[in-house]
C-alpha cells in the first residue's frame, strides 16, 4: 500500500483547512474575513445561500482528487454542480 509521507500529509491538511476556511467566510461573511477584529453581528450575512454540510465532503474529494491528478498525470476532472456545495468548489479554485 502506498501511503503518504509527513509533508504531503501536512500540505493536504492545511489545503484542506483552507478550502474549508473560504467555505466558510463565502456562506457566511460579509466583512472581517481575516478576524482581525472580534466578530460582530452586522459582520455574518442575513441570508445563507448554500450549505455548509456538503462542503466538508466536497473539499476533501477535491483535494485528493488534486493529489493523485498531479501525482498520477491523470487526464481527468471533477464535475461538482452549481448548488448547495458550489462554494466549495469556489474555495478549491481560489487556492488553486
Amino acid at each position: 500500500m502506498n501511503t503518504l509521507n509527513e509533508e504531503e500529509l501536512r500540505k493536504i491538511d492545511a489545503y484542506f483547512r483552507a478550502c474549508n476556511y473560504l467555505t466558510v467566510g463565502q456562506l457566511y461573511l460579509l466583512d472581517n474575513p481575516l478576524l482581525r477584529e472580534p466578530l460582530k453581528k452586522e459582520h455574518i450575512k442575513s441570508k445563507i445561500v448554500g450549505h455548509w454540510g456538503t462542503c466538508p465532503g466536497q473539499n476533501f474529494v477535491y483535494v485528493h482528487l488534486n493529489r493523485v491528478i498531479n501525482k498520477y498525470n491523470l487526464n481527468m476532472i471533477y464535475v461538482s454542480g452549481p448548488g448547495h456545495g458550489g462554494n466549495s468548489v469556489v474555495s478549491d479554485v481560489y487556492l488553486e
